[in-house]
Order: structure tokens, then sequence, then C-alpha cells
């Protein structure tokens, strides 16, 4: 069987959506002929834990891990957060004043962690894999980037032992939407550019996450780019039973940033609700992670507030419990030049759920075209009224969604089909 280095950064005890993506892979590349070596980092400050991804690790792994330096304490720190409360981002959440610390913070991020705040992890890590590599030669490399601490890696690791490297780019790196707003300054973004070009030299092949964003990458010199979604796992859902509740849920899970804020919806809502009193027992807003100020006072505008439940920080497996008694999921799609692209990694479960989808994005977006390919929702603008009155209308009064197909397939979104599509990558790269 041959063997492929994974160089991930996210990895258990890490939760959220971002570890799935190598976790899922590793968990079902064997079936495909590949033996995956995994290299991690060592007591990792991960802002979001899950005990229960340790039961995808495949079993006799081999794992490697070196420690790393973290910045993100630090920050939290000087800037008076709770050390102990996760922090989704430092870029796109809004508050009832901003502080020169904050915006202080930001610009050192970018402009001396480059190409991310992991950036004191590539030193000791290819100290490391260079000593490994002499003594254990491997066919092939697979690194997953954002952090692009990750991808630095395997570009050295390749260059020096020649070695055919996937570049993995679950999120863009100098098109990223938040690259804008860290304050970078000419040296620094001179340096990310260049680093960036020396990837697309050298990668034997790159993945990336949506069709919008292969285009773009393609469009600054990249080559040889595939598509690869981030997709969910059948296993996930072997005690899935999606309920049909009188009450109507509304629910979203993940962060709800002011780049999200769907003030249109609350508004319409609002309406509909002041139209349709009786209606008022029945709704319930259920919101899950981290939720933005200006969010929040979005409700409390629309007279919303009562009607929400602020469910902070929940485990993944509460999430599938959610959807299943949910009437509609939200899915916002944060406003940025690049969201056309933008493709939520838990849109996959989403789709998998079975319950309709209600999207705020681009009118051109690849979420836009996925869920409404698929019958399993609808797309609107962020401002986009009357299509959402009308839309929750059938909702809220008819009880229905026209062109709803709980039951459409979504396998070619399986976990399992898509780490076929990347060892099939691996082979064509090791020819």
């Amino acid at each position: 069987m041959k063997k492929v280095l994974v160089i991930t950064y996210h990895w258990p005890p890490s939760g959220g959506i971002g570890v799935l993506r190598c976790l899922k892979l590793v968990k079902y590349l064997r079936e495909f002929g590949w033996e995956p070596i995994v290299f991690t980092a060592k007591d990792a400050s991960y802002q979001f834990l899950d005990e229960s991804n340790f039961k995808d690790i495949p079993a006799d792994l081999e794992i490697h891990q070196v420690p790393l330096f973290e910045p993100i304490n630090w920050f939290k720190k000087i800037t008076g957060r709770p050390i102990n409360k996760p922090l989704q981002s430092f870029t796109n959440n809004s508050g009832e004043k901003k502080r020169l610390i904050d915006t202080l913070s930001v610009w050192v991020r970018g402009n001396f962690f480059i190409p991310d705040a992991r950036a004191s992890w590539i030193k000791p890590s290819l100290k490391y894999l260079n000593d490994y590599l002499k003594e254990n030669p491997v066919d092939a490399i697979f690194t997953d980037g954002p952090p692009h601490t990750n991808t630095v890696i395997g570009m050295r690791l390749a260059q020096s032992f020649s070695i055919p490297w996937l570049a993995d780019f679950q999120d863009p790196w100098t098109q990223v939407d938040y690259y804008s707003k860290m304050l970078i300054g000419k040296r620094a973004d001179r340096k990310h550019h260049q680093l960036e070009q020396e990837v697309f030299r050298t990668a034997s092949k790159i993945t990336i996450a949506s069709p919008t964003w292969k285009k773009e990458l393609e469009q600054i010199g990249a080559k040889n780019v595939s598509v690869w979604y981030y997709g969910y796992d059948e296993s996930d859902f072997s005690r899935y039973e999606p309920k049909t509740n009188p009450n109507f849920t509304f629910f979203h899970g993940g962060l709800l940033g002011d780049d999200r804020n769907p003030i249109s919806f609350f508004e319409v809502l609002e309406e509909i609700l002041e139209a349709n009193p009786l209606l008022k027992s029945k709704v319930k807003i259920k919101l899950a992670g981290e939720v933005d100020y200006s969010v929040i006072q979005s409700l409390k505008a629309s007279n919303l507030l009562e009607f929400t439940e602020l469910m902070g920080m929940i485990p993944r497996e509460q999430i599938f419990k959610e959807y299943e008694n949910a009437s509609l999921i939200l899915l916002p799609i944060n406003k940025a030049s690049n969201a056309s692209g933008r493709i939520p990694g838990k849109l996959f479960e989403i789709l998998r759920s079975q319950k309709p989808i209600l999207v705020f994005g681009p009118p051109d977006g690849d979420v836009k075209r996925i869920v409404e390919s698929k019958n399993l929702g609808k797309s609107f603008e962020y401002n986009e009224k009357d299509g959402i009155r009308t839309f929750l209308n059938q909702l809220l009064l008819e009880n229905k969604v026209d062109g709803f197909e709980p039951t459409a397939s979504v396998t070619e979104f399986s976990n399992e089909k898509l780490t076929q599509q990347i060892a099939h990558l691996l082979d064509e790269i090791t020819k």
C-alpha cells in the first residue's frame, strides 16, 4: 500500500467543521490503496474541542506531533477577552465600540505572522519531518490549508525530497475574504504573494473547496486545480431521524457574525408575525454557536429576541438533534468579495439532513447552485425581501415549500466518495 504524509494543524480533539476535512479523508483512505501517516500539532490551542472526533481515527494509525507556540491566548489576554471563550474571528465581529488594541493586534498578526498565526511551527516541523523522511520514505504529501503554515511545510518538504505533493486549499490564501481586513503592509503582502506563487509552481496538484474559487485561483496563476468539496459522513447519520414539528423552528449552527447578519429576514418575519398573531406561539429561532452583538441588536430591533434561544456552543452530536427537529435551517453566506465561492463545510451535512434550507447569499453563488439544483431549499440575496416574504409565507401559512424534495440524493458528496477522488489524484501524481 502506498504511503501519504498528511500534514494538518486541525486534529482531534479539535472540534468545529475545519477538522473534518482531513479527519474524514484519513478515515477512508485505506479503502482506496493509501496508508495515511499524520503529522499534526501537539497541545494546540484549539478554539473548540470535540472528543467525539476520536472515533473516526483509524486503528493503528501512525501519528506524529510537534509542539507549537500559538499567539491566540496572548491576543485574548491583551484585548481583555476571556481565555476560555472561543474566538472564531477577530476581523468580522462587531461590538459596542472598537478599541485601538484590537486594531493593533490585527496589524501585528497580518504583518509579522506570515503566512499565519502558526508560522512559528514551520521550523521545528521541518526539522522533525526532514529527519523522519530520511529514514521513512513516503510516496506523496498531502497538506490542508489554512492555516497555510501547513502549506509551507509541505512545499519545503516536496522541494527537499522531490516528493509529489497535493496542496489542498479549503480556503484561499491571498484571495480569502479576511485578507483585506488584516491591515497587511506592502512588505508583508509581497511576501504572502511570493509564497503563494511558489506553492503554485511546486505543487503537483492543487484542490480547492468550490468551483468559483477554482477559477479565481487559476486566474492568479495556479495550475492543475480540481474541486474537492467538504462532504458529509454517512456514518454520522446512522441514528438520524428527521422529525415533523407542529411548530416552526428556525435553526442556525455556527458563527453568526456581523457579515452574516440576516436583517431583512428578521424584518420580514416580524411583519408576518404581526399580521398573524397566532403564529407567535409557534415560532422559535434557535442559534447555536457564537452570535455577534450586531445580530442580537437586529433581533431586538425586529422584536424577535423573545422568540430566540441563544444556545451558545453545543456539541456536534447535538447539532444533528437540532437538524432533526428543525422546520427550516438557515445558511447565511458571509458578505465578502469572494462570497460566490464560499461553501461552508456544514452545507453538505445540512443537505443530508433532509430539511428545507434557506440560504442568504449572492445570486451567482456555488451554494445557491447546489441547494436549488437538488431541490432542497431556496437562496436569496440578503436584501431580497419579496422573495424571502413569499418563501416564509408559504412555510408558515401553508406549511410547505414548493420544490422541496427531502429524499433528493446527495451521495456524490459523501466523504467516502470524495476520499476516492483524492486517492485517484494521488495515484495520478505518483505515476
